[in-house]
């Protein structure tokens, strides 16, 4: 005899979890499989260990997806607010980081063991080490056949199986799968919140850079981000270029503003003014790292003593370091990638319950779907709120 559960859940992670929480809290008997030897793998790796569990300032503004309001009805119904509540409930203390970005004090296993603990106190079942071989409709919803041969029944199935990112930790295109299965329309798949590489030449010009970060503003287009930008041996990396890489293409050139709160003529003229002797190179020391300005000075062979700079000079100097366009030749893939951009069409999907429109009974949450967040614990928020939305629906 097959066992029976009004909903299963595919995938243990922060939606999945969340899903199961609120399905279970409304008295549906609950099953959560996984084929990982761990629930919530991404949340214990997550900020440094620590969890960058949401972001204050979560709205839809935050998110990429090929119809920008879908986020609306769910960030509404289960805010950054909400998940802050059941934090506190559990006495997790956390702190705020910078731009809103809120962080366990502690650890990120934290928040894993308060989503277990409230998993079990509504009594939803978690198996782990047990992989999906097929789910297929039935007679009374569906059948799920797992790598343990066994066959379950679900008057609900819901996808939390995460995307492509980060593929030694498990992942799959397992939701692909099961959603071009029932013919729902997928939005092509890439990496999001990704390193960017250079080309060969000009990855051996920058190499004395490496290792070195920088406030800085980077722009593609009209969309553009403050935080650190870090040198690699790869190319580009840092909290702003991550940003920036979601909405980046591959042959699309960006705009490096290095010290955007800084005017780095002015800064020159100035200090030509107080002593002229002094070498371009040391003054612009006096600003940037020491390795970078050695870098800029030697772009400028004709800028050595301030005294013998004019403005034009200065106004060269400044604009290589805040205005530098870069062809990125590529990104470092879904190996380091934190999210994947794309995923179901959100056309395909009920806004309000994460439901199939054309499969009643079958749900999508989570990273699997084309919505995708900035940097910053807008990614959690939106799992929170998608697992919470469908859990309310089931």
């Amino acid at each position: 005899m097959a066992r029976k559960f009004d909903v299963v859940i595919l995938g243990a992670g922060a939606a999945g979890m969340m899903c199961a929480i609120r399905a279970g809290a409304r008295g549906r008997s609950v099953l959560v499989l996984d084929h990982a030897k761990a629930p919530g793998e991404k949340i214990r790796i997550s900020g440094g260990g620590r969890c960058n569990f949401t972001n204050i300032h979560a709205g839809p503004k935050n998110y990429l997806s090929s119809n920008p309001h879908f986020v609306k009805s769910a960030l509404a119904r289960y805010s950054a607010q909400d998940f802050i509540d059941l934090v506190n409930r559990h006495g997790i203390a956390f702190h705020e980081k910078t731009l809103g970005q809120l962080f366990c004090d502690e650890s990120a296993k934290d928040i894993i063991r308060m989503l277990l603990s409230e998993m079990e106190a509504v009594r939803a079942k978690l198996e782990l080490q047990t992989g999906v071989t097929s789910v297929e409709g039935s007679a009374d919803g569906f059948r799920i056949v797992t790598s343990t041969g066994e066959t379950i029944e679900a008057g609900s199935v819901v996808v939390a199986t995460g995307g492509k990112s980060i593929p030694k930790m498990g992942a799959t295109g397992l939701a692909y799968d099961i959603a071009r299965q029932f013919d729902l329309k997928l939005v092509e798949t890439r990496p999001g919140l990704v390193p960017l590489t250079l080309d060969p030449g000009l990855l051996e010009k920058l190499a004395p850079l490496s290792g070195i970060a920088a406030p800085a503003e980077i722009r593609h287009g009209k969309t553009s981000f403050r935080e650190a930008l870090l040198f690699t041996h790869r190319g580009l990396s840092g909290p702003a270029i991550l940003q920036i890489s979601s909405y980046w293409r591959e042959g699309d050139e960006i705009t490096l503003v290095i010290e955007p709160d800084r005017r780095i003529a002015d800064d020159l003229k100035a200090a030509r003014k107080a002593n002229g002797k002094q070498l371009v190179q040391t003054a612009l020391s006096d600003i940037l790292p020491k390795r970078l300005a050695q870098f800029f000075a030697e772009k400028h062979p004709a800028a050595t003593k301030l005294a013998d700079c004019s403005d034009k000079v200065f106004d060269a100097v400044a604009a290589s370091i805040q205005d530098w366009r870069i062809r990125p030749a590529g990104s470092e893939g879904y190996r380091t990638a934190e999210v994947t951009l794309g995923g179901i069409d959100t056309s395909e999907l009920d806004s309000k319950t994460m439901q199939a429109k054309s499969v009643p009974g079958l749900y999508f949450i989570g990273e699997c779907v084309d919505v995708t967040g900035w940097l910053g614990g807008y990614n959690f928020q939106w799992a929170w709120s998608s697992g919470h939305v469908c859990g309310e629906a089931l």
